[in-house]
Formats: C-alpha cells, sequence, structure tokens
C-alpha cells in the first residue's frame, strides 16, 4: 500500500496532506527543514517503510525504516512537532498553526487502522514524502512588489 504525504515548508515549521489511493487521511506537522540538523529537521524526502512500534511512551504507533542518517523516525500522537519530538511526524486532523494541530489520536487511529488492512491484505506499506508543488506554484503567482509596486499597495 502506497500512502503519499505531500509537504509544504515554512521557515517556524513544515505541513503535509497525507493521502492513500489519492484520497486525504490526515495533516502531518513536523520540525522545519534545516540542512544542517539530522535531528532537528524534517524528514528528507524519499520512499520509507511504514513498520509498526509500541512502546510505553506513545502506546501503539508507527515507525519509518531506513531514513537516511537518522534512527527511530516515529509517527505518534502530539500537537507541536516543535516542543513534542524533533525529527518525528505527528499526525493531526486540524492544523491550528505552523507546526501545531489537534486531534492527533484520532489521526493516528487512522493510520493505524489503514496499516492493519494492508497488512490483512499482506501488503507492505511505504511513505512516499514529496515537495508539494502547488504550494511552490502558489507563491510564485503572488506579485513581486520590485515588479508590481501597485499590486504590492493593494492597487490595481
Amino acid at each position: 500500500m502506497e500512502w503519499v504525504l505531500h509537504r509544504s515548508y515554512y521557515p517556524s515549521g513544515t505541513h503535509g496532506v497525507l493521502q492513500v489511493h489519492g484520497r486525504f487521511v490526515c495533516f502531518c506537522i513536523e520540525s522545519p527543514r534545516r540542512d544542517s540538523a539530522t535531528h532537528h529537521s524534517c524528514i528528507p524526502e524519499g520512499r520509507y517503510e511504514v513498520l509498526p512500534r509500541l512502546s510505553r511512551e506513545y502506546g501503539h504507533h508507527l515507525c519509518l525504516s531506513d531514513v537516511p542518517q537518522q534512527d527511530l523516525i516515529l509517527l505518534h500522537t502530539g500537537r507541536d512537532a516543535l516542543q513534542q519530538w524533533c525529527g518525528g511526524i505527528l499526525p493531526v486532523l486540524e492544523l491550528t498553526g505552523i507546526a501545531q494541530g489537534l486531534h492527533s489520536r484520532r489521526a493516528l487511529e487512522r493510520l493505524l487502522l489503514l496499516y492493519c488492512e494492508a497488512v490483512e491484505e499482506q501488503e507492505a506499506v511505504y511513505l512516499t514524502i514529496t515537495y508539494n508543488t502547488h504550494e511552490y506554484l502558489r507563491t510564485l503567482s503572488a506579485p513581486h512588489p520590485a515588479v508590481f509596486p501597485h499590486a504590492a499597495q493593494g492597487r490595481d
């Protein structure tokens, strides 16, 4: 089963939309992209196998295997990616700010259910993390004040 996380990068955090078969499952929040800090940065774009994990701290949750230069990358509950975990992915159903969200437990339950369905069908689960090109194109479409000075002041 293929899961796809389409991400948008911001200076203070990373947002993503996780889809399965083209359908929305949940949002994901992460630390901002910092090229020099591997454990204090969002996970590099790529394709990773998703595996189940159980711990006292998070209970049943998921982890990613073979993430370059990083160990134990978790998908677990949380509301603030900057304060709760560096280098993990927090699924949420509602975004409340940059790298912040609500209803994480319900979002993780959706992911665990999808994972269990794949296991029943004897399928491996892979997460592909990509850059959201629509967000990139949206930022390009904003008028630049040096080129369009009247648009930057709110005039046509």
